[in-house]
């Protein structure tokens, strides 16, 4: 029975890390996903046969997730960007909480260690809708305070990177 199985993910136990020619191609796909197999073997020095099995494999092991298109904000009007530190009674991790995720302005939840439960990055129209949201949260059971940081200017924001950095610089001791 032939019977496809690309779209079937398989854990990481296919067992194999990352090796430099996958973070090669994970290098180019992240800039641009839609890049052909003939450009993408071209620019990391394989046949478009062998860059095409490699991304099928990486798709396979589930090191790349999801294809998806980065919309620009201003596009949609969202213009405000802002990092709201949401302090909860308890953990913090209630279902009523992660329903903000409902809300298109939500674009990323993070539970955090710190002096905050909960981190959240939001994208409004306006200081408005900001406050909208933030009332939608204060009505959350839970939800004791909210810390706001609206963003002014974003100098880089971009996907998870392949690279590692394998040394970091000696720091400086002072006397």
């Amino acid at each position: 029975m032939n019977e496809k199985t690309d779209a079937i993910r398989r854990g990481r136990a296919e067992g194999r890390d990352l090796d430099a020619m996958d973070r090669k191609l994970l290098g180019v796909l992240v800039e641009d996903a839609t890049t052909s197999y003939a450009e993408l073997g071209e620019r990391v020095g394989l046949s478009p046969p062998a860059a095409h099995e490699r991304v099928k494999r990486l798709r396979r092991s589930g090191a790349i997730r999801r294809v998806a298109a980065l919309i620009e904000p201003e596009a949609t009007g969202k213009t405000l960007l802002a990092f709201v530190h949401v302090d909860t009674t308890g953990w913090g991790k209630t279902t009523a909480l992660l329903a903000i995720e409902s809300h298109p302005e939500v674009e990323e939840i993070h539970s955090v260690a710190g002096d905050t439960c909960m981190l959240l990055k939001v994208r409004t129209e306006s200081t408005h809708a900001l406050e909208g949201l933030l009332a939608r949260l204060y009505d959350t059971p839970g939800v004791k305070a909210t810390r706001s940081y609206v963003v002014l200017s974003t100098y880089l924001e971009r996907p998870v990177q392949p690279g590692v950095t394998r040394e970091w610089p000696n720091r400086v001791k002072h006397a």
